[in-house]
């Protein structure tokens, strides 16, 4: 009988041992545990047959359905899961959605037939999404990485990680750097589960005793939500306000945003015409059509400058330190505010 481990012991699997999610493409999309092989056992149409069978007809019904579709390529299926474990040691971790028959007849066919060792996932990914939700709400210590759009929080945050910090990239597991220009040369979202997922696994991945930084986002990040346990931390984390001259905010901009096409951020600029006034969206899309990227970032800024300036003033004062410099240098901005929390934790 193949082994049944909790989640914290089924994703400690020994190096190379590799997770096979057996459900359905279509469940898999939606959300999977981060590096899982997805090799289903049914298609998604298959899996719809079976669920109306098995609730008109019964279980018998709907077990036999199943093992008519599923038997003439079970072979194939056997072969291919054995391609990817390492054949010195084939060992297998095997789950569904709850832990129940597709996971146990693969490990059941995986063993018996080709002698792996395996062991399936208690609960199902099902499971697993619950000790995602649970991770969220483990006491840490958070310091977020603060600043006006564009004083350089990626970079900074970056430099925190090369320096030995302890951080979690909230943009980067979203594909979106968190404005109305975010999505711009960033791959499509994650679904809002797998976004979750890929956070609960690097919120792991930090050393729990130790801050963890993360840098200061709004609730939303494009389209997908920040959970809520994160959120509320927020209430009582230290700000570290990072103050930069506006031009050295605009230069950082335009490095980052001006080799994409006027159209493209022209675009962008008509998702927040009505906050940022007609007037001002008008003149905004000319200087970027005009080439004058300095001059939109400009305009724009005064927008998201008001915005960061309203969410901040919500926070205690005292949870507040502001971090003022010349220009930015992602390193020694990142190095003065590890000293600073030396000095004030």
């Amino acid at each position: 009988m193949p082994d049944e481990l909790a989640t914290d012991a089924f994703l400690a699997r020994p190096p190379g041992v590799p997770v096979i999610d057996v459900r359905t493409p279509d469940e898999f999309a939606l959300g999977h545990i981060p590096g899982a092989l997805n090799v289903p056992l049914f298609s998604n149409i298959e899996r719809a047959e079976i669920g109306t069978a098995y609730k008109q007809e019964g279980r018998r019904s709907a077990v036999s359905l199943g093992l008519r579709r599923v038997g003439p390529r079970l072979e194939e299926l056997a072969h291919t899961l054995l391609a990817l474990a390492d054949p010195a040691d084939p060992c297998l971790h095997i789950h569904c959605w709850r832990g129940g028959m597709r996971s146990a007849s693969v490990a059941w066919l995986m063993e018996t037939t080709f002698g792996c060792r395996v062991a399936t996932l208690k609960g199902g990914y099902k499971s697993f999404r619950r000790w995602v939700l649970d991770s969220f709400t483990i006491p840490r210590t958070v310091r977020f990485v603060s600043g006006l759009t564009g004083c350089g929080k990626t970079e900074i945050l970056k430099q925190l990680a090369d320096l030995g910090e302890c951080t979690v990239d909230l943009e980067g597991l979203a594909n979106h750097k968190g404005s109305a220009f975010g999505q711009l040369g960033e791959d499509a979202q994650p679904s809002q589960a797998q976004f979750e997922n890929e956070l609960a696994l690097a919120w792991r991945a930090t050393a729990p005793d130790r801050p963890v930084w993360l840098e200061d986002e709004s609730r939303m990040i494009g389209k997908r939500v920040l959970p809520e346990a994160i959120w509320d931390r927020k209430q009582n984390a230290r700000f570290h306000v990072v103050e930069l001259p506006d031009a050295e905010r605009i230069t950082h901009l335009c490095k980052v945003y001006a080799g994409f096409p006027p159209g493209k951020l022209a675009a962008c600029v008509e998702t927040i015409r009505q906050r940022l006034g007609g007037g001002r969206a008008k003149t905004t899309i000319e200087a970027l059509h005009s080439g004058d990227f300095a001059a939109a970032c400009g305009i724009i800024l005064s927008y998201y400058d008001r915005t960061y300036q309203t969410c901040l003033a919500v926070y205690p004062p005292a949870n507040i330190t502001r971090h003022p410099f010349p220009k930015l240098d992602p390193h020694t901005i990142a190095a003065t505010l590890i000293e600073s929390t030396r000095l004030s934790p």
